[in-house]
């Protein structure tokens, strides 16, 4: 996926806005796609709150996979740790194993339905592209600049906090852009399981066979799947050129 211009970017988070603030404006684009008087805008919610829900969903999740796969990244890339290496691997593996379906499965006779099962669900699937992308910038640091930390007289969590995270975040934030990205498109199953995600949307068009809801709810969240990647990348950029000028100095 590549970054999009400038101003195709704010033309697609104009048109994303204007749409979830007055859908109706737009219904004359969509008509064409419904059948015998069918509608052409969901009109079984509020689009704009569906989104902003589906977008906390994936907030929260993404949070929580952040926290947990970091901190088992630098368990593991510390002397005390290493051998945990294995056995962290395994865990955050879980939500690659079983589909985000058969996690949802599992958990609604436990958690019962709404979000909580799609928020398990979209944490363990966002674990791995995390952890590995922590472990990976942890562990490929210029060895010159690390010496040069150590020399310098800093303690072991100095230069963790100090040197080994800044210049290992450009990596670490590209796992979470993955992570996003992909907790996004997975959000919608979560309606499946009657949590409140623009899934609703796309259901709603397979059940009634009207393509206007299925296109509108597919866009939106193509859309913000796009904008998130792209100013995501943009951010990773920024912090690679900084890092980048401040170890040549």
């Amino acid at each position: 996926m590549k970054r999009l211009p400038l101003l195709l970017r704010l033309l697609a988070l104009a048109l994303l806005v204007l749409f979830l603030w007055s859908p109706a404006s737009f219904e004359p684009l969509l008509r064409p796609l419904t059948e015998n008087g069918a509608p052409a805008i969901y009109n079984q919610g509020n689009l704009l709150t569906l989104t902003l829900q589906h977008l906390e969903l994936v907030f929260a999740a993404t949070a929580l996979s952040t926290l947990i796969a970091v901190l088992l990244a630098i368990l593991v890339t510390r002397p005390f740790g290493a051998e945990f290496l294995a056995l962290s691997r395994s865990l955050v593996n879980i939500g690659q194993t079983f589909p985000p379906v058969a996690v949802l499965a599992l958990s609604v006779p436990a958690l019962g339905f709404g979000w909580k099962p799609t928020f398990v669900a979209l944490f363990l699937y966002g674990l791995l592209p995390i952890f590995e992308n922590t472990l990976t910038g942890l562990t490929t640091l210029p060895p010159a600049v690390t010496e040069a930390a150590r020399g310098m007289g800093l303690t072991n969590r100095q230069r963790l906090l100090k040197v080994e995270l800044p210049l290992a975040l450009p990596v670490v934030l590209a796992g979470i852009r993955l992570s996003a990205v992909i907790g996004l498109a997975t959000a919608t199953i979560g309606s499946t399981v009657a949590a409140r995600t623009l899934g609703e949307v796309i259901i709603a068009g397979l059940l009634s066979n009207n393509l206007a809801f299925i296109v509108q709810g597919g866009l939106i969240v193509a859309v913000l799947a796009v904008l998130i990647y792209d100013g995501l990348s943009g951010i990773e950029a920024l912090l690679s050129r900084r890092l980048g000028d401040t170890t040549r100095r």
